[in-house]
């Protein structure tokens, strides 16, 4: 060990030392890249990786030993022969490519040790051979025990290095293994120096090529140096080079493989799988072992593979380098989707074919989303062509981009006229001038302009009415869009704006003269009366009832009758004037009214209109001779608001036709007093209902033979609030007159239904109809309404109607009687005996009751006519097996009577008055007749 040392501090020039040491380092580190990047490759690339190691690694060994020689100076060195230098480098080439080989294809440990015997004996063999080329004037000594160690010295680490450099990776690893050779070709180095020892003598001449110490320096640093760099440089963009492209291979790998929703694999030089990726085998149905080797055929159908589609895709792409198609494929399992394919060439870095990439795309549910698009697409040009609106779409600069077939058919106008593109000005110009027949003014043009601009900035949009001068009407509507564009649509509203002011004029006018009707007469009035409030001014009202009217109906027919009510509306539409008015209400019932300031005014106007009343009438070969009695009240002096007015007018109407002779009569004070209690009558009769007037009484119904109560008849009653209690046989006939007994009657049914749910005991109840109820159109709706909601049985209900109620329209009213009797509600005959076609009226319905009138029990003490009567009806029921009730009761007599005739039920005073509970039954009071 102290040879060594001694050696190095004695003999050898240290910087030099440094220097092959550097040189060393050097050729280590490359001998580790290159290894790393030998084992990193396959097949012909692992070969030449290996001999550039061996060949790098070798020339940088062989450097540091001639760096190192350079360094050892004994002073009589005269310089290197040629040959045994070469033959020194190619042997230390030789030993570590056939090293690095043997350690490059096994990991064993016999393998390691094997490639670490073949580099010692290797770099040994070139540092004694590097020694032997040296011409020195002495003889060379050698220590046998410091050769077989130095031998030994660069053995030993060479496993260990290829371990590091071979079996590791990373850094640390290179490091270690640079190291292990660094120390190995030092301590080679060095310890054969130290067993070389030198005796002088005569040097001999030599015959070959000498080398002298600097040359020799100068070669081995340039070219070490230069090599080494060169070969460190390529060695590790190598390595980084090949660790991207391992890297991006393994992501592709795992990408391509990864895919699951495509289909990716490769196709040989013949179209047969050669790869299948995870995304084939989900769409395909096919594993990978199952799929390979299989003809791209086999995922056609058999008439594609028929028509060759196939075979035209792989040579499209052969030829054209690429393939796209949509269309059907298959899976395993027969089922199809919608794909699209994509074929490519592949060639590999020296331009040679191998085959074909093969990418299919699921497309099945895009393909649905573009049918159903299509479809939509297809409905939507439909429903645009067939729109009764005109639709047009505008962008955020007022451009058209779309108008429907019905803008076209609208305004006249081509698409040609007014293509995608066109400014909205530009568009409602042509618009504009082809409705309106000519030029369009400006200004008229930008108030249009202006109107439409304001509807399409409102962010609510806008509808406008268009009138156009050749009388149609549109409907205009714009609606912003979120993008700054808007839609606007055209409809064509001229019809309706026509049926509307039809309606309108059908709402205020009569429909037979065109007169103003009630309501429009009224609101006229109403104004009239107004101004002349205001202005001091007086106003007539004018109550106009023809005169005989009915006859002309009767004798000449319904058409004539109406052909003279339009002559007469004619006639006085001809003669009215500024403030005059002529309305019909209905009928032969016509009202007027006029404004003035003095009487010759009004004069004159009466006149007028006696005139167009009373004149011949020539229609048809017949000569009508009408009439009219008109009664006038003066406002302010018979009446301050229009009510009063009218009423009094028609209260002096009513006069002057009372009156022979006459055909005009003012209102005067005092008139008819007893028409005016009836009028006002009625009046509070259409508010009696609402404030709670009335209330029902009712009157037990009993068994004639036991007396046991089989039913109540409900009785209505009146509470006036001024009044006091009114009869019904004086406010009955005036609700019925009026109208309001529809209104009083459906409360009266619906209360006695509500109250008869509520007794104690399931007593029937028996409700009187008015004929103008009988015939109302709601009667059946109004009964089962009333039942629904009382939840009363229809078997407890029973409706009382009189024969006058059928006189007017028999089978009608029958009809509606049948349709009652349906849902259960028994029918009974009230004031049987006092009509005129009682027998016939039996035989027409089966009622389920008869009663005979108070007048004739009343009677039945006194007139033998009366019992008669009687009799003959108790005998008629028991015949028709229909039971006959008995009102009027009051007297014991009476009592016995029916008892001994077999009479059914009865009710009156013997058995009690009426009440407003009949949850007791009401005791036989004293006998006092009053109305029911």
């Amino acid at each position: 060990m102290f040879d060594i040392y001694f050696c190095i501090r004695d003999d050898h020039d240290l910087r030099l030392v440094a220097a092959a040491g550097l040189i060393c380092a050097i050729s280590a580190i490359a001998i580790v890249l290159f290894l790393r990047r030998a084992r990193d490759t396959k097949n012909i690339d692992h070969i030449r990786w290996a001999i550039a190691s061996g060949g790098v690694g070798g020339f940088g060994v062989w450097s540091t030993h001639f760096t190192a020689m350079m360094g050892y100076d004994p002073g009589i060195i005269l310089g290197y022969t040629l040959v045994p230098t070469i033959l020194s480098l190619l042997t230390v080439v030789s030993a570590l490519t056939l090293a690095h080989m043997i350690a490059l294809r096994s990991s064993a440990l016999n393998a390691r040790i094997l490639a670490g015997l073949v580099v010692g004996l290797g770099i040994a063999s070139m540092h004694y051979l590097g020694i032997y080329a040296i011409r020195i004037d002495a003889d060379f000594r050698w220590s046998q025990p410091m050769v077989i160690a130095s031998i030994l010295l660069i053995a030993a680490p060479a496993p260990l290095a290829f371990h590091f450099a071979l079996d590791r990776r990373g850094y640390a690893t290179g490091v270690l293994a640079a190291l292990s050779i660094l120390s190995g070709i030092l301590s080679l180095h060095f310890a054969g120096m130290a067993a070389l020892s030198l005796r002088p003598n005569r040097l001999e001449e030599s015959g070959g090529l000498l080398l002298s110490t600097p040359q020799m320096g100068l070669a081995v640093a340039i070219v070490a140096l230069g090599v080494l760099t060169v070969s460190i440089m390529a060695a590790l963009s190598s390595a980084r080079l090949h660790a991207a492209v391992g890297a991006s291979e393994r992501e592709f790998k795992v990408l391509v493989q990864g895919i699951s929703d495509c289909a990716i694999y490769m196709l040989d030089r013949d179209g047969r799988v050669a790869s299948w990726n995870a995304g084939a085998q989900r769409l395909k149905g096919y594993s990978s072992t199952e799929a390979m080797g299989l003809e791209l055929s086999s995922f056609y159908s058999e008439e594609d593979r028929s028509a060759g589609l196939p075979r035209r895709g792989i040579e499209t792409a052969r030829q054209d380098g690429k393939f796209n198609a949509e269309g059907w494929r298959y899976r395993k399992d027969g089922s199809r989707f919608w794909a699209h394919v994509t074929i490519e060439s592949v060639f590999d870095e020296t331009g040679l074919f191998r085959g074909f990439a093969k990418i299919t795309r699921d497309m099945t549910r895009m393909r649905e989303d573009q049918l159903r698009l299509e479809e939509t697409r297809s409905k939507l040009d439909v429903a645009l062509s067939n729109m009764h609106q005109g639709l047009c779409l505008f962008d955020q600069n007022g451009h058209l981009t779309l108008a429907n077939d019905r803008v076209s058919t609208l305004f006249d106008v081509s698409h040609e006229q007014c293509p995608p593109g066109t400014a909205f000005e530009e568009l409602v110009r042509i618009a504009v001038a082809k409705r309106t027949g000519g030029a369009v003014a400006v200004e008229a043009l930008e108030e249009t302009l202006a109107r439409h601009r304001a509807c399409i900035e409102n962010p609510d949009g806008g509808v406008l009415i268009a009138d156009f001068a050749d009388g149609s009407t549109f409907s205009i509507a714009h609606h912003a869009l979120p993008d700054g564009g808007w839609v606007s649509t055209f409809d064509d509203i001229t019809d309706r704006r026509r049926a509307e002011q039809r309606i309108e004029h059908m709402a205020l006018h009569d429909e037979l003269t065109g007169l103003p009707n009630r309501s429009s007469y009224n609101d006229s009035l109403d104004l009239a009366l107004s101004q002349a409030s205001r202005n001091g001014g007086k106003v007539a009202v004018i109550g106009i009832d023809l005169d005989r009217f009915k006859e002309v109906n009767d004798v000449h027919g319904h058409s004539t009758g109406d052909a003279v009510l339009q002559e007469l509306a004619r006639r006085m539409l001809g003669q009215l004037g500024r403030g005059e008015v002529v309305a019909r209400f209905g009928g032969d019932e016509f009202a007027a009214f006029k404004s003035f300031e003095n009487d010759d005014a009004l004069d004159n106007f009466i006149s007028r209109l006696e005139r167009c009343l009373v004149e011949k009438i020539e229609m048809d070969g017949l000569s009508i001779h009408p009439g009219a009695s008109l009664g006038i009240a003066i406002f302010p002096t018979d009446g301050s608001r229009r009510e009063p007015l009218v009423n009094n007018a028609d209260l002096a109407m009513y006069r002057a036709k009372a009156t022979i002779g006459r055909q005009v009569c003012f209102y005067e004070q005092g008139m008819d007093e007893a028409a005016r209690a009836r009028r006002t009558l009625a009046n509070d009769l259409r508010e009696a209902v609402a404030r709670n007037e009335f209330s029902l009484a009712y009157q037990v119904q009993k068994l004639v033979s036991t007396e046991a109560v089989v039913g109540y008849e409900a009785l209505l009653r009146w509470q006036h609030p001024r009044d006091g209690w009114i009869s019904p046989a004086e406010f009955i006939p005036i609700a019925e007159e009026s109208g309001e007994i529809l209104a009083i009657g459906e409360w009266v049914l619906r209360q006695a239904c509500r109250d008869a749910a509520n007794w104690p005991e399931p007593w029937r109840v028996a409700v009187n109809l008015s004929p103008v109820q009988l015939m109302h159109v709601d009667l059946i709706q109004i009964v089962t309404s009333a039942l629904l909601e009382s939840g009363l049985p229809a078997h407890r209900l029973e409706l009382e109607i009189t024969e006058t109620a059928l006189v007017s329209d028999k089978a009608r009213a029958l009809h509606i009687l049948r349709q009652i009797k349906a849902i259960g509600v028994s029918i009974a005959m009230d004031d049987f005996g006092t009509g005129y076609s009682s027998l016939d009226t039996l035989n027409s319905f089966p009622f389920d009751k008869i009663k005979i009138d108070r007048s004739f029990l009343l009677d039945s003490e006194t007139s033998h006519q009366a019992r008669a009567i009687i009799r003959a009806v108790l005998a008629l029921g028991h015949s028709l097996e229909v039971p006959v009730l008995a009102e009027g009761l009051e007297t014991e007599d009476q009592l016995r009577l029916l008892r001994t005739e077999g009479c059914d039920e009865a009710q009156g005073y013997l058995w009690g008055r009426p009440t407003m509970s009949p949850s007791l039954e009401p005791e036989r009071a004293p006998l006092k007749i009053e109305a029911a």
